[in-house]
């Protein structure tokens, strides 16, 4: 049997040690009525802390401003009810024995499909006042311009809005959703940023907006707290994008972060195995992340399972165990290629996930079905909600 002892050793992260080395990573929940969490959702995340995970962080929530996202399902991070119920999540995830942090998350230009880089149609939101790098034009309509600086000062500002929040309502550190393609990501990515000014024109530039946002949440929190940057190559509209062709191009797009103080790099892909680069070598995203920067990193993909969620979706079926790679992830994880392990979709199918593998009772781990979501918060539900 694969050892897994390592995963079960401490790790310090900025003023904290976890005791272990696995997070309960981000996971869009859309349960969140009106953006307000409630005591179902809150003792979901908790279970998971009780479960054994020793970093819970919150789905992605919209930050202070017009267009950060309109999903109503979906969590934000305004507004005294919204305030309430993320101060209730964070502190039954507290003391339930983990650290608790929100993804702070900005869409920025909301569009669909592939067709992105070639010009093909956006589902423009004009009442949102959609912002983005460079803006878009589609062949109907101007859909937005790039963003002016007062423009981006008005979103860093929201963000460290948002951190400032987060330490108030008892939260331990903040994530910024950099990943995916929304607003972070896509200042990262060369096909959505154009620009030729400061922020743009070279990979250092596209990293600039990103070291400005951490920056400016950095001053809101109190010393120690860890801020953590999520990372992909891969965007919702583009399984296949890069937001770099080379590992020098890595390096160069992530000094400015790095050099901002970043304390993690959760590194998203949708199978941990598969390697990053072209190159003839193995390393995953987060291998590589860690090799050019430095940082600690996060891996996340898969974990457990034989398939990524999108996968799934695709041809209606289950995500069915896969132990055997376990034993590559630990062979990575022994050679240092990263310092946590992110469980998602097999945490959500089995809570006590940590807690089984510490014990060896692999024998006891489910498989995830789309369905487990919504198992795992009715399980949760209260009369007084």
């Amino acid at each position: 049997m694969t050892d897994l002892s390592a995963l079960f050793t401490p790790f310090r992260l900025g003023r904290h040690t976890l005791p272990n080395r696995i997070v309960f990573p981000p996971m869009g929940l859309q349960v969140c009525e009106g953006g307000v969490p409630g005591e179902d959702a809150a003792r979901y995340y908790a279970r998971r802390a009780q479960g054994g995970a020793s970093l819970v962080v919150t789905e992605g929530v919209y930050i202070d401003h017009p267009s950060s996202g309109d999903n109503p399902l979906l969590g934000r991070f305004h507004g005294e009810d919204a305030f309430a119920g993320w101060r209730n999540v964070a502190a039954q995830v507290r003391a339930a024995g983990a650290l608790c942090v929100p993804e702070l998350w900005h869409v920025g230009l909301i569009y669909r499909g592939p067709d992105v880089l070639t010009g093909g149609p956006l589902a423009y939101r004009p009442e949102l006042g959609q912002v983005s790098p460079s803006g878009w034009i589609d062949p109907a309509n101007r859909v937005c311009d790039g963003m002016t600086q007062a423009e981006i000062d008005d979103v860093i500002s929201a963000y460290a809005r948002g951190a400032r929040k987060a330490v108030e309502l008892g939260f331990d550190g903040v994530e910024l959703h950099g990943a995916h393609g929304y607003l972070i990501d896509q200042f990262l990515w060369k096909a959505l940023n154009r620009r030729e000014d400061r922020y743009g024109g070279s990979a250092r530039a596209r990293g600039r907006f990103a070291a400005e946002v951490i920056r400016a949440c950095r001053e809101e929190l109190e010393p120690g707290m860890p801020l953590i940057l999520r990372l992909s190559q891969w965007k919702m509209v583009d399984y296949a994008a890069r937001l770099a062709d080379t590992p020098q191009e890595l390096e160069e797009l992530l000094a400015p972060v790095v050099e901002a103080g970043v304390d993690l790099f959760d590194c998203s892909q949708r199978r941990f195995w598969e390697p990053a680069f072209d190159d003839g070598g193995d390393l995953n995203l987060a291998g590589w992340v860690k090799k050019v920067t430095g940082v600690p990193t996060c891996t996340i993909g898969s974990i457990g399972l034989d398939s990524d969620f999108f996968a799934n979706l695709a041809d209606g079926r289950d995500s069915a165990l896969d132990l055997h790679r376990l034993d590559d992830l630990m062979r990575r994880f022994d050679r240092g290629d990263f310092d946590l392990v992110a469980v998602g979709r097999a945490m959500i199918a089995e809570p006590d996930w940590p807690a089984l593998v510490r014990a060896g009772r692999l024998d006891r781990l489910k498989p995830f079905s789309p369905k487990a979501l919504d198992e795992a918060l009715m399980a949760h539900v209260t009369t007084d909600r």
